[in-house]
């Protein structure tokens, strides 16, 4: 089976509730669960790396499914908070992790979370998101690592080679590549 047959076939239901923000999600085992039988001769593997951003530290997760002649690899990255209550040093790292390995799977397997309810722009009606072509889009340990290099739009817009109003806009791709290219060039 090639990658954009599981990503046809691939089903994985929200089979977790948040009775605090009443909604249903997927966690990064829902994923993995319903992933593992569509694998057939292919495999899987989910690495985790703690990347420093200035003062801060990020769980940079790589999700890499493997073939007998392919390889391809989709990273997503998490902020460890510096204290949550109720939760040691390990818990809140494992959060970090489990949130950055959900989010890699995500956009290898082109699972579109935007339509949840705790990740939808609710602020104007008809959100014009749902007209845009299925690619996926910047997540959120990405948009924070980019609030933090504190670029001004025409930077980003340099960049990227197109004009954006938000960080919102930007693709799973444009986020990548200007985190990549941050980590390569201006380092702090």
């Amino acid at each position: 089976m090639t990658l954009a047959e599981i990503q046809k076939k691939l089903k994985a239901p929200k089979n977790q509730h948040n009775n605090f923000g009443n909604y249903n999600y997927r966690s990064c085992e829902d994923i993995l669960e319903a992933v593992k039988p569509l694998l057939d001769d292919m495999w899987l593997t989910i690495n985790d790396e703690i990347v420093p951003v200035g003062n801060r530290y990020y769980i940079k997760a790589t999700a890499t499914l493997h073939g007998t002649d392919t390889e391809i690899s989709v990273s997503a990255y998490a902020r460890e908070e510096e204290t949550k209550k109720g939760m040691d040093a390990s818990q809140i790292t494992g959060s970090a992790s489990s949130y950055a390995r959900k989010y890699a799977l995500n956009g290898l397997f082109l699972i579109d979370d935007t339509k949840d309810a705790d990740t939808r722009d609710n602020s104007t009606p008809n959100n014009t998101q749902d007209n845009k072509p299925n690619v996926a889009m910047i997540n959120e340990g990405q948009k924070e690592i980019i609030k933090e290099y504190k670029l001004k739009a025409p930077e980003l817009e340099k960049l990227i080679g197109r004009k954006i109003q938000r960080l919102s806009e930007l693709t799973f791709e444009e986020a990548k590549y200007l985190i990549e290219k941050r980590d390569t060039n201006g380092k702090e």
